[in-house]
Formats: structure tokens, sequence, C-alpha cells
């Protein structure tokens, strides 16, 4: 539809009734002023893959053939007088032992001086072709809520026992959980579950989203300095809140924007993945993912106790994070990214271990596994995923020792445990999805991690709770203030999320941070 027709409509209905408009204007909260600056999409396409090396390869052949045929046509016409004469004007730039060669002689010479230049650029514009532009990481945020929607153990207790949404049952199911997930007494609730009446509206849940994601960008922009519009491309990732139109659709209109829900706490990784595959066809463009989860309406009120866990665990939290592929940040950004992998298994058992539904009452929420069917199912997706990341990872002594050991286990011994190689050897820090205390103790005894490395994941739980997918970047924001990041250091990004998904992200620093 024309843009003019659209202005007119809006006038129109601008110039209705008051009474109407005065309501309406009163519900709609206030946009920030960076959501709507005028500016036109300028994303140049590139082409990549068997389309590059097509083009790039009959670019380069019409380049250099030209320079043949015109020798040919020259010496044909001309029987080689030509380059006589040439060869006498720029004697100073040819050797001079060339300059006294038959034209024959010459003619074949630079005949296949240009066939050659025309196979070492088909060689290069293949090679080009399939070299993966690098991602950079230019900076993120995290969301950090005014002291306002701190919640202590005691005030989620009492507020438990106010609503008058549990019986006795749960109420103690739920104070016995909130100790031992490991959860501080600094954690952070929306407004809408913290009133003495919750408000689990539709309207309570766009409040909650509003802030989290303009906290997260209006910090971004003030680290890096960049202005609103430049930013090309944006992916919103939020699991349980899936409004129309979408929590993306508040940027500017003309920018690509990307809605993902229902992909869990490990959603985060998979928008850097999306991110990354997009920076592979846009030159020079920058990208911004945001990641957050959004509780206001996913507070369960009833008392089912599988479905209870999600009410002590999760808190509100985002994060903003800002991509590039252009070459400057080779200098200036944070982390390259190395590698990205993506699992998803879709058993019976994978799929449902992280369910959102209803109880037998119609209370929505969503249902977790028992623990250890949860846990078998994270190790399943765990191990492919590390079966694929590994060969891009771990030195050639790691990979040797893993062959030779499953030989071993192939050909002599069956029965023999798997080795589980050294990732230490592969990554310098760690952050590991704030899951729960459970998935943290389980991970740092299978990887033989110590304290020091599980710390950025256990401080992020305790300060913050489980923020579901945005919990990898509390976690990178605690490693580079409390244990920093040298130039050259890796980063491992580890999330699980219902599907059920592993998905993890390798950076590299590309100086100290």
């Amino acid at each position: 539809m024309d843009k003019n027709n659209n202005n007119n409509n809006e006038a129109g209905s601008a110039s209705g009734d008051k009474s109407n408009s005065s309501n309406t204007a009163a519900q709609i909260p206030e946009v920030k002023s960076y959501y709507y600056p005028d500016r036109d999409a300028n994303l140049t396409e590139v082409k990549t893959g068997y389309s590059a090396w097509k083009t790039n390869s009959f670019m380069s052949f019409i380049v250099l053939l030209v320079p043949v045929i015109v020798i040919n046509v020259l010496y044909v016409y001309n029987k080689g007088d030509l380059f006589v004469d040439l060869i006498s004007k720029f004697q100073e730039m040819i050797i001079h032992e060339f300059r006294n060669q038959e034209p024959q002689t010459i003619y074949v010479a630079i005949t296949i001086a240009f066939v050659s230049l025309l196979l070492i650029e088909l060689v290069i514009s293949v090679l080009m072709s399939k070299r993966r532009k690098p991602v950079y990481l230019v900076d993120f945020s995290v969301f950090q809520p005014d002291d306002k929607y701190k919640i202590t153990h005691d005030f989620f207790i009492k507020h438990t026992e106010r609503v008058g949404w549990f019986d006795q049952d749960s109420i103690e199911f739920q104070k016995k959980l909130l100790y031992r997930t490991g959860l501080g007494n600094d954690t952070y609730f929306p407004a809408g579950i913290t009133k003495d009446v919750p408000d689990t509206s539709m309207e309570s849940a766009r409040q909650e989203a509003d802030m989290v994601l303009s906290g997260c960008l209006d910090d971004l922009f003030a680290k890096t300095k960049i202005k609103p519009t430049d930013i090309d491309i944006l992916i919103v990732n939020c699991s349980l809140f899936n409004p129309t139109p979408s929590l993306a659709a508040m940027m500017r209109h003309d920018i690509l924007s990307y809605n993902l829900s229902g992909m869990g706490c490990s959603a985060s990784v998979v928008s850097i993945d999306l991110a990354k595959q997009l920076l592979q066809v846009h030159k020079n463009a920058t990208a911004v993912v945001l990641s957050t989860e959004n509780i206001t309406q996913n507070w369960y009120r009833g008392n089912e106790k599988a479905m209870l866990l999600t009410n002590t665990l999760f808190r509100m939290g985002g994060a903003a994070i800002m991509l590039s592929n252009k070459s400057k940040y080779y200098w200036s950004g944070k982390y390259k990214l190395v590698t990205s992998v993506r699992v998803t298994k879709s058993t019976d058992t994978a799929y449902n271990a992280v369910y959102q539904t209803e109880d037998c009452k119609g209370n929505k929420g969503v249902r977790l596994a028992t623990g250890r069917d949860l846990m078998a199912v994270v190790g399943d997706a765990l191990k492919t995923n590390l079966t694929i990341l590994g060969p891009m990872v771990l030195p050639w002594s790691e990979q040797i020792k893993f062959f030779l050991h499953l030989c071993y286990r192939k050909f002599v011994n069956k029965k023999a445990a798997p080795y589980v190689p050294d990732f230490k050897k592969a990554f310098d820090h760690y952050c590991i999805h704030a899951g729960g205390r459970a998935v943290i103790d389980g991970l740092e005894e299978n990887f033989k991690l110590s304290p020091y490395d599980v710390e950025p994941s256990r401080a992020t739980l305790y300060r913050y709770g489980n923020t579901s997918s945005s919990s990898i970047w509390y976690e990178l924001n605690f490693i580079e203030k409390q244990h920093h990041v040298k130039s050259g250091e890796k980063v491992w990004q580890l999330a699980f999320g219902s599907g059920f998904k592993c998905n993890s992200a390798v950076w590299e620093a590309i100086r100290d941070i």
C-alpha cells in the first residue's frame, strides 16, 4: 500500500471520536524515538556459493579473455608488425633480450601469460566464493533492572502465600525448591507479578517486554556510540510471549527483522546462528540480537509440581548483542565468531522434556520432565553437539586420543567407558546456561571443570536467576568484569532449551577485555 495512503488513513483515524482516541492513547505506551527514524533500507545482497563462483568466474573470464582476443586479431591483421613497433617504443620497460625475439614468439608468450592469469583468477575466485565472511561481536549489553523490582526469598514466600492461588502443599514445595535452586536475594520480577493481585494481562506483559528490550538497546547504543539508523538487521527471540504484532515489529519499518518464539533457553544461540547466516549474504551490515524471556503471563498459578519449578527458577532479564561483518571491527570489535553448532533431538522423550501446556484446571504453565529423565535428554543432546563441535575446536592431540579410544571400544573392549576429550585445552572461559544448580553441577563434573570455570554460571544464577536465553550473556558480562579476557582466548557458550535443543557458540577475543 502507498505510504501516503497509510498516512492519510492514520490521520483519518486520529480525527475520529475524541473519547475513543484519548482512551486508545492512554493504553498504548510511548514508543522510543529511535524505533522510527527516517532511513531507507540499503542492504546490498551478495551472491555466495555456486552463484558467486559462477558470477566471479564469468567476469574474470571476460576481463582476461578480451586482451587475448585483441592480441590474436592484431597479430593476424598486422602480421606482427604492431608488436615490433610497440616493443621499440617501450623498450625500456621490456627486457632487452625479449625485444630481439621473433614476433610469433612474443605473441605466444603474451597469450600464455594471459591464459595463465585467467586460470589463476578462476582458482582465486573459487576459493574466495567459498570463504565465509567473518562475524564480529561489536559489543553487548545485559538488562539491569531498578532495585524496586528486586525480590528476596522472604518476599517470594509471603507473596506466594498471599495471592491465594496455591494450596499448602504447593507452597511448601516452592519453599524447598527456592533454597535448592541456587538463587540469591537479589533477583528480579516484573511489576505485574509482584502486585497484591498479580496482573498477568497482555498489556502488563507488553510493558515488561518494552522495559527490558528498551533498556538493553539504550545501554548498547551508549556503549557502541552507534546510531540506531546504522542497524540493518534485527532478530528478537522470546519463547513464551509471542504477541501480534511481534516484538520485532516495534522497530523501524525499513529494517530486516525476524521474531523467534518457542525456542527455549537456547534461543540466543539460534539467533546468533541466524545472524551469522544473514551476514554472509549482506555485505557491510550490522545486526542486533535481542534475547529475553517474558514471565508476566507465565507465572504458573496451579498446583502441579512439575510445573511449579518455573515459578521459583525463572526471573526477568534480557540482553542486546551487536554483530557485524564490517572489516573495521577486526580491530575495534570484542570477539570473532569461531563457530556455532545447533542440535535438536525430536524423540518423544526429548520433545516433551520442556512442554508448555495446561493442567487439569486449565492453568497454563511449562511442565518439566523429572530430574533423571531430563538429565538423560540433556546428556544425549550434549553428546551430539560435542561430536560436531569437537573436530572444529579441539587440538589434534585430543582428537587422536578420542579416535584411538573409539577404536579400542569398538574392537577390543565394548564395555569400556567412552573417552571425554579435555575441552579445557580448547576453551579458556565457559558460559554454561544457568538453568539450575543441577545442570551446572553435572557439567562441572563431566568436563572436569574447576570452581573457577563454572563461577560465571553460579554467580549469574545466584544474582539474576534463570533469565532463559539471556543467561549466557550475563555470564559473559561477569567474565569480562571479574575474570577478564585476553586477546586470542576462546569463550564457549553452551545452552539447552525446549525441543529438545543443545546449542553452542565459540568466540575468540580480538583484544584484551
